[in-house]
């Protein structure tokens, strides 16, 4: 027992980047996927496909492979690369709000067609602005139907956040690694699954606490 509270005081010191990058992701992936969701819904054509690209890119590639790019690849591109060297946590902060903003981008795309026609119509005749009828009528109706989607999607980001063990970042999975090298001894990933599935629970109720109150 005692060597299972000395490896969970030891995880305790890697679930900061765990649960600041899951954090910083969120907060950031979600507006821009917003915005770009905008974007490729919009009438130019060419930003549309700007976007449409950058969206087949980020989930065409796997995440990991964007994470070794943005800590190593950068420093290797002419002219800038001197420019845009990063320390490792602020590389995988990078990778990860650029993957999931085009994840989310996706979603809400999804939630927005799911809105009735009626509805942008409806709120002309009212005197609606394009952006009022965003704000206040289109923007609560796609977030309702995507809630479900979101909250998929933040769970795998919990459990994504454990790729940055691969380039050297001290969270829940890489002290878990090193105690099992170190010991000979498996409970370190009992202790790590122990912690992602805290986490995990948390989100799922969260978010059916968010359905339930949502669901009119």
């Amino acid at each position: 027992m005692s060597y299972i509270i000395q490896l969970t005081m030891s995880m305790l010191d890697g679930i900061k980047y765990t649960v600041g990058l899951f954090g910083i992701t969120l907060l950031l992936s979600m507006p821009i996927g917003l915005i770009l969701c905008f974007v490729r819904s919009g009438k130019n054509k060419v930003l549309s496909s700007v976007v449409g690209a950058y969206v087949w890119l980020m989930r065409g590639t796997p995440l990991l492979l964007q994470l070794y790019f943005f800590c190593y690849g950068l420093t290797f591109l002419p002219f800038v690369g001197q420019y845009l060297v990063m320390g490792r946590f602020q590389s995988a902060c990078v990778a990860f709000v650029l993957n999931y903003a085009a994840y989310f981008c996706e979603i809400f795309r999804g939630g927005m067609l799911s809105v009735d026609t009626g509805q942008f119509e409806a709120a002309k005749v009212l005197g609606f602005s394009k952006w009022q009828a965003n704000i206040r009528i289109i923007i609560p109706q796609m977030l309702k139907v995507s809630l479900p989607p979101i909250s998929n999607e933040s769970i795998t980001l919990v459990k994504d956040t454990a790729l940055v063990t691969a380039i050297g970042i001290t969270e829940i999975l890489y002290f878990a690694k090193s105690a099992v090298n170190r010991d000979v001894n498996v409970s370190a990933y009992i202790v790590a699954a122990a912690f992602f599935l805290a986490l995990t629970y948390a989100l799922t109720a969260l978010f059916k606490y968010l359905e339930n109150k949502f669901s009119f």
